[in-house]
């Protein structure tokens, strides 16, 4: 099959009113790409759009950019470019601009649209053997998929199954012109390294290397989704809820299961794993915790507790000031330094023109007018309705004048009604990597 006809089977299940989006670096394998889709869409009647997004990680990224831009003026294709700053902090310089890059992604893609990324075979075969070098599991052996779904966006590569070979050999017949990137020979980086160093000896050895060690991926993915349904069925069981999990379930799985089902709620909250050693303390904390102890767990990015015969798997809490307020006029969801909070609040049964209302935390000693039990200490009634004593601090209270009208999610005092929100998309969204 030719490289065309691989573009061009892709198109065929185009759904109407969506944008097909390449991801346009400037080197070889996106220029190409766009070369061969641009005249494709026209033909379809498909709208194509490219991103380049500029790390400015190096001298080089403005000609890459300028390449880009002349590149799609030529093809006629409208092009978005996003300056993006990359920053490390302890997660290694190219996993930083990764999360950059799909950062970009996020933000210019509708809902709907197809990102088409110029991977290929031999990427492919890089990505299982670093996974395999770094210790990963199954989903990191599983390396990068054909096509998923990603906050609402279809990430497709639908030269997956083609060598590089293949496609610089199509660049050259075709005369396209491309930027090489300066970076690719500094050997500091894992993946460098590896393509210079240890693919070609392997590859000479094993010329069907690339196309073998994909089809292994592609079992692995297999795998992958397999153990996922199995996840799926343990959460249910669980209480259905990944941010809290019944601790008589976890209790009755296999060590393996118990694992698989914490990393499974993990990454449905867009939260990373912990380390094997982490991992290993939180299921010796599951097995032996009563249910009203409350040891944490913290690592990188995660954070586990254990309260009233649940575990609970959270993010690390953001820092509060005390002594944060605000005015609020209790129709729209509330942002907090440290999360939206979903919900309307008004006076019932008779609804006035709309009430002022303040907004602050606790500081010890309020007490609530709740119907038919008169004036109650809000710490106690914090305790009966099951919040947390991580989150009481953090849970906004609403003042009318001089009277407390609301523990926003959690009481509501008498006279009063509260009504949960629609959740804004900006705050369900968490970065997830793609490889």
């Amino acid at each position: 099959m030719t490289l065309q006809r691989f573009v061009d089977n892709a198109l065929v299940n185009h759904m109407p009113g969506r944008v097909v989006w390449v991801a346009l670096s400037g080197g070889l394998d996106s220029s190409l790409l766009l070369h061969m889709v641009a005249p494709l869409a026209r033909r379809h009647g498909i709208e194509l759009r490219a991103i380049h997004v500029n790390h400015g990680l190096q001298a080089a990224a403005g000609d890459f950019e300028l390449h880009c831009r002349e590149l799609c003026q030529a093809l006629a294709v409208p092009l978005s470019v996003a300056h993006v700053e990359v920053e490390p902090a302890g997660r290694g310089l190219e996993a930083a601009a990764r999360e950059a890059r799909y950062r970009a992604f996020a933000e210019t893609l509708a809902a709907g649209d197809r990102l088409w990324l110029a991977h290929h075979a031999d990427d492919q075969a890089e990505t299982l053997l670093l996974a395999a070098l770094r210790g990963s599991g199954v989903r990191g052996l599983a390396g990068m998929p054909a096509t998923r779904q990603w906050r609402g966006i279809q990430i497709e590569r639908p030269w997956l199954t083609l060598s590089r070979s293949d496609l610089v050999r199509e660049a050259r017949r075709r005369e396209i012109v491309w930027c090489d990137d300066p970076t690719n020979v500094e050997t500091m980086f894992d993946r460098n390294y590896l393509r210079a160093h240890a693919m070609p000896p392997l590859r000479s050895r094993w010329p069907r290397l690339a196309e073998v060690v994909g089809r292994s991926a592609a079992h692995l993915q297999e795998a992958d989704e397999l153990l996922g349904e199995l996840a799926a069925i343990d959460l249910a069981a669980a209480g259905g809820d990944p941010e809290r999990l019944l601790l008589t379930t976890l209790r009755i799985l296999s060590p393996a299961r118990l694992r698989l089902l914490v990393r499974h709620a993990l990454q449905s909250q867009g939260l990373p794993t912990p380390p094997a050693k982490r991992l290993a303390e939180l299921e010796r904390q599951l097995r032996a915790a009563s249910g009203d102890r409350l040891p944490a767990i913290a690592w990188a990015g995660g954070e586990a507790r254990i309260w009233r015969d649940h575990l609970f798997l959270m993010a690390p809490p953001v820092a509060i000031d005390p002594e944060w307020q605000r005015s609020w006029d209790g129709r729209a969801s509330l942002e907090t330094p440290w999360g939206v909070h979903s919900w309307s609040l008004r006076p019932w049964p008779h609804d006035p023109a709309r009430p002022v209302l303040q907004v602050g935390l606790r500081r010890g000693g309020e007490a609530m007018r709740l119907a038919g039990r008169g004036r109650r200490d809000i710490k106690r009634l914090l305790q009966e309705v099951g919040i947390p004593p991580w989150q009481r601090d953090r849970l906004p209270l609403v003042w009318h004048g001089d009277e407390l009208v609301a523990v926003l999610g959690a009481l509501t005092a008498e006279g009063w009604r509260q009504t949960a929100l629609p959740i804004p998309a900006a705050a369900q969204a968490r970065f997830e990597d793609d490889g």
